[in-house]
């Protein structure tokens, strides 16, 4: 599991974070750290071994884990015994457990969201990993979060050329589309220790990156692979016969690429081969795309708000459906989950779908009412309160007020929460608690 599942929920009380911050506890023996985790319950303790390596490491040596989950046989199936199951057995059973209150809390739970102003200028892209959010836009400034304590950890400088398309990181790195150039930050400097040489392909609308390639997506139909240890542009890939508009890499280096007649390529990244073209219903473009390494299916949205899901091992569209009046912007779901999508688009409202059917199972704005925390403030802005409303399919979302469904840029999903961004500069975390 992934730190994006760090805890979700109100933030901890000053005297809770002090007690249980990794820099104190790290200062402890490891009897003592067994203590204070035994205290908490299987979800948080859960949580706590996404943290940090001597956290994870202390949990597993004690087996309070396993205890744990022993206590909570009617969750995990009367036939787990802890004497006979292996350590993959049981940690599967615990990733089991993890999804299984992340789609309920989605579906059915009360729902906090936290905002702030993160950027002075518009936010286009967001990405979330490790408890970490990744923001940028119009502006010349990528900005790194934390996603529990809403404070910004780091900066990275935009060279003054060029816009920004698009970005990703990882633990060490930063890797970001501008203009026609590839720029790299160390994670812990600010300053671009790489920029690729400019004009060496055409206009470009998205990329991705899996260390050590990054893959830009153009508007002559190919994708052009950088290698990040070379720095260089490795080769050419072409995938379609219009512009790319949205790229995903799978684990096993199949490229999927959207177009703007609204058709899905794959190609092989190993050999730069195209495996197949698929042809969705929607000829208005597609917009967004992400990729399930567990079920081996892919999503996407389109500027009509339609979304369609294709099991990649059939070659085989499982359904297409009208999700949203309006453009979808974003379509993401947790890291390996199969059992919830985020769809997030120009109409403001957060829809959550069933992606075995694409069918709805909830749909949330904002609540007009807020309440300020005085105790939190991050790059000199305030971070507000405000509930969250769960409405109905049926609803006429055109007669709400904007101020409750501002347009949604791009938006992630990590733990029970999820992050969207707006075009006036604004983050909100959507937290999720039964």
């Amino acid at each position: 599991m992934d730190r994006s599942t760090s805890t979700a929920g109100p933030p901890p009380s000053n005297k809770r974070r002090n007690i249980l911050s990794p820099t104190r506890i790290q200062a402890l023996n490891d009897d003592i750290m067994c203590s204070v985790f035994s205290f908490l319950d299987l979800v948080h303790l859960i949580r706590c071994t996404s943290v940090c390596k001597s956290w994870s490491g202390v949990i597993d040596k004690s087996k309070l884990l396993q205890i744990l989950c022993c206590k909570q046989r009617g969750f995990l199936g009367g036939d787990f015994d802890l004497p006979t199951s292996s350590e993959r057995t049981w940690k599967s059973k615990l990733r089991d457990l993890a999804i299984s209150q992340h789609r309920s809390a989605l579906h059915t739970g009360h729902v906090d969201i936290y905002q702030w102003k993160g950027h002075s200028d518009g936010i286009d892209r967001c990405k979330m990993k490790m408890g970490l959010i990744l923001t940028g836009g119009s502006g010349k400034v990528l900005r790194l979060w934390s996603v529990e304590r809403y404070k910004c950890l780091a900066e990275y400088s935009l060279p003054q050329t060029g816009s920004l398309i698009d970005f990703n990181f990882d633990e060490s790195k930063v890797v970001g589309l501008v203009g026609n150039r590839i720029c790299l930050w160390r994670r812990n400097e600010r300053r671009s220790i790489f920029t690729s040489q400019s004009g060496q392909f055409p206009k470009s609308a998205c990329m991705c990156y899996v260390d050590p390639e990054a893959v830009v997506g153009c508007e002559d139909g190919r994708a052009r692979v950088f290698d990040m240890y070379g720095r260089k542009w490795s080769r050419i890939i072409k995938m379609h016969n219009g512009p790319i508009t949205c790229l995903s890499l799978s684990d096993d280096q199949l490229l999927i690429g959207g177009s703007s007649f609204g058709h899905i390529a794959l190609s092989d990244l190993s050999s730069d081969q195209q495996v197949a073209t698929l042809k969705t219903n929607d000829f208005a473009g597609l917009t967004t795309l992400c990729y399930n390494s567990r079920s081996h299916i892919v999503f996407s949205g389109s500027r009509s708000g339609r979304a369609s899901s294709w099991d990649l091992r059939m070659m085989k569209q499982l359904w297409e459906a009208r999700v949203s009046p309006n453009i979808i912007s974003s379509i993401q779901h947790m890291r390996d989950d199969i059992s919830i999508l985020a769809v997030g688009g120009i109409d403001g409202v957060v829809r959550l779908v069933d992606p075995q059917n694409g069918e709805f199972l909830s749909n949330c704005i904002i609540y007009e009412s807020s309440r300020k925390l005085n105790s939190l403030e991050t790059c000199n802005s305030i971070v507000t309160r405000k509930k969250g409303l769960r409405v109905s399919e049926d609803a006429r979302f055109d007669l709400m007020p904007r101020i409750s469904r501002p347009s949604i840029s791009c938006l992630a999903v990590g733990m029970q929460k999820v992050v969207t961004t707006h075009a006036d500069g604004y983050i909100r975390v959507w937290k999720f608690s039964k």
